[in-house]
């Protein structure tokens, strides 16, 4: 296998996984929750999900996979409520399947290729890589809001506790 096709399956997988974890903090909010902010200057997990699935389809569809760009960013922050947790779930999980699917599809000899995503010109491969590592920052701010809104450990990693048995996740 090459470098090339261990990244781009290590990014998909990774984007899968970090969705799986959106999705059980989701379930464990309420939708009160899910559109609290702690000030104005504060996202809501409902912002956060919004705005992971705008820079998903802008720099993954459109980006890397030639999709309109019909983002709206700003929308993305000013909501404050009107959906629903299981709706944001729904929305969110087709955006990562969709997403998936095409950089797992990606051509090894496009990855090099540029293109100019929210004005920056970057290789595709670089825009994989921006949206893994931005998916996985805000995923770790939609896990700490979780657990500090519903006091509960999401045990995550509970099979590092346990006697080595192997576990369900493939990648940590």
């Amino acid at each position: 296998m090459s470098l090339e096709t261990i990244v781009l399956t290590f990014s998909s997988e990774k984007l899968v996984q970090l969705c799986s974890r959106i999705e059980i903090c989701l379930d464990k909010l309420t939708p009160d929750q899910v559109w609290a902010r702690g000030n104005e200057n504060a996202n809501a997990v409902g912002n956060l999900v919004l705005h992971l699935m705008g820079n998903v389809r802008q720099w993954i569809l459109h980006g890397a996979g030639g999709e309109p760009d019909v983002r709206l960013r700003d929308s993305e922050f000013a909501a404050r409520g009107g959906i629903d947790p299981s709706e944001l779930k729904r929305r969110l999980r087709l955006t990562i399947e969709e997403a998936a699917a095409l950089i797992r599809t990606l051509r090894v000899e496009n990855l090099c290729e540029f293109r100019t995503i929210q004005n920056y010109e970057v290789t595709v491969i670089e825009a994989v890589l921006h949206v893994v590592e931005h998916f996985s920052m805000h995923t770790g701010q939609i896990i700490f809001a979780t657990k500090f809104l519903t006091g509960e450990d999401l045990a995550f990693y509970a099979h590092l506790n346990s006697p080595p048995r192997g576990h369900a996740e493939k990648i940590p």
